[in-house]
């Protein structure tokens, strides 16, 4: 086994086919054992309920390379939990935890020659998901459904460190109260193509939602949950909702704040308002771990953010450093963080 002979510093954030995916069919009420393919497409009805209503669901992690050469995911018991409660809201069957992480062990062991290199930037980004299978022509739940794991190597997000980037406020929604915002529903994500889309037109990097019933309240971008630092860099904020997406970045983030950083940390209802308070700001997700903010911009408004557009904020700076060091092993990491890939 040895580490493909690519430049993992060209590769973008794309579908790269690996060797191995991991596939369970659902049927008769039971899950199959599982196994590794090398199939990595899918034949199924032209009616099945994926392609008629949208029954689907997805994941998203990814797997390291430390410096001493092991192979790790991050809280991948999390991802699993997040999608046990998807498929509890959407009505399709729960993928139990241990066969969750026993599958991507499995695939991530399989596609060990893949893993970027430590130092590289590059990742092996993980994608579980899960729909319908079965032809389903009444507006009901399917019978039959696929859990399948695909894995490709990705680059760093950020080709030579992360700039600032440019938010708007949309007309738009990005969930309705009580509906399916917290959970990691393929529907949603594509409900916010064509506001983002937009956005991207018009010159910004994204939208930052505000609560759907009052609009006065700070949620979350299309794709990312949003952190503020405030107090002179003595306090994380972060928006709580029912309808925001419980990100593992910002939950692991927070973790860091207070128990790394010795920061105050709070989760509370923000007033859009209460945004010209704040000395930083960010997105974090899977993919960047954190995007830092510059600008938002409302209907000619701008809300400039006062770190700037040059540079990442200084509080930011250090959450990064301390979890992506979390990740790659240079940093201790909190009891139950890293699952290594134990090799056979």
């Amino acid at each position: 086994m040895a580490i493909k002979d690519i430049d993992w510093s060209s590769i973008g954030f794309s579908y790269i086919e690996t060797d191995y995916s991991y596939v369970s069919m659902y049927k008769d009420g039971k899950w199959d054992e599982g196994t590794l393919t090398k199939e990595h497409t899918v034949t199924m009805s032209e009616c099945a309920g994926v392609l008629q209503y949208s029954q689907s669901c997805f994941e998203g992690l990814k797997a390291y390379r430390t410096e001493d050469g092991k192979i790790v995911t991050f809280r991948p018991d999390l991802n699993g939990q997040r999608m046990i409660d998807s498929c509890k809201r959407l009505e399709m069957p729960e993928f139990p935890m241990e066969r969750f992480l026993d599958a991507v062990d499995q695939v991530v062991k399989a596609n060990a020659d893949w893993v970027p290199p430590y130092g590289s930037g590059a990742t092996l980004y993980i994608r579980p998901y899960m729909f319908g299978y079965n032809s389903v022509i009444g507006v009901k739940p399917a019978d039959e459904y696929m859990f399948r794991i695909l894995v490709t190597p990705v680059g760093p997000y950020f080709k030579g460190g992360a700039k600032p980037i440019v938010l708007r406020i949309p007309d738009f929604d990005r969930a309705a109260p009580h509906g399916t915002g917290n959970i990691k529903a393929g529907l949603n994500y594509a409900m916010s193509l064509h506001p983002v889309m937009e956005a991207h037109r018009e010159g910004y990097a994204e939208n930052m939602y505000l609560d759907p019933a009052t609009r006065t309240y700070i949620e979350e971008t299309g794709g990312a949950n949003i952190i503020f630092i405030k107090d002179g860099g003595k306090t994380l904020v972060t928006p709580k909702s029912d309808s925001i997406l419980p990100s593992i970045t910002r939950r692991s983030i927070c973790y860091v704040a207070e128990h790394y950083l010795g920061m105050n940390v709070e989760q509370r209802r923000i007033p859009y308002a209460e945004i010209t308070e704040m000395e930083e700001m960010g997105l974090c997700g899977t993919a960047a771990v954190i995007s830092p903010v510059g600008r938002v911009d409302d209907h000619g408004k701008q809300i400039c953010i006062p770190t700037g557009m040059e540079n990442v904020g200084p509080v930011t700076k250090k959450l990064y450093d301390t979890l992506t060091g979390i990740q790659m092993g240079t940093i201790e990491a909190p009891e139950g963080w890293i699952r290594e890939i134990k090799a056979d």
